[in-house]
């Protein structure tokens, strides 16, 4: 099978692993079942944008970074400055 969007793929799983979850703790927080999730990750599935949204914001990476358009991890505008 044709993975739809590689770089998502690779992104979507190196960003969980970064934070040593394991794929059915992603499927919980997706409100998903296991095999969904590992669906989205192996890219055998398209997600909708929220879903898209909520895992860029979970991750603190913007969705061009997500989706492989850009290699800047940092959400454009956002400051990690303390208020």
């Amino acid at each position: 099978m044709e993975i739809k969007m590689p770089a998502f793929s690779e992104r979507l799983k190196a960003l969980r692993e970064e934070k040593g979850l394991k794929q059915i703790e992603m499927a919980e927080f997706l409100n998903c079942i296991g095999r969904h999730y590992q669906k989205i990750e192996h890219g055998e599935i398209n997600i909708p944008s929220l879903t898209l949204v909520k895992l860029a914001d979970f991750f603190d990476v913007s969705t061009d970074y997500l989706l492989g358009r850009s290699d800047i991890r940092e959400t454009p505008g956002k400051s990690n400055a303390p208020m």
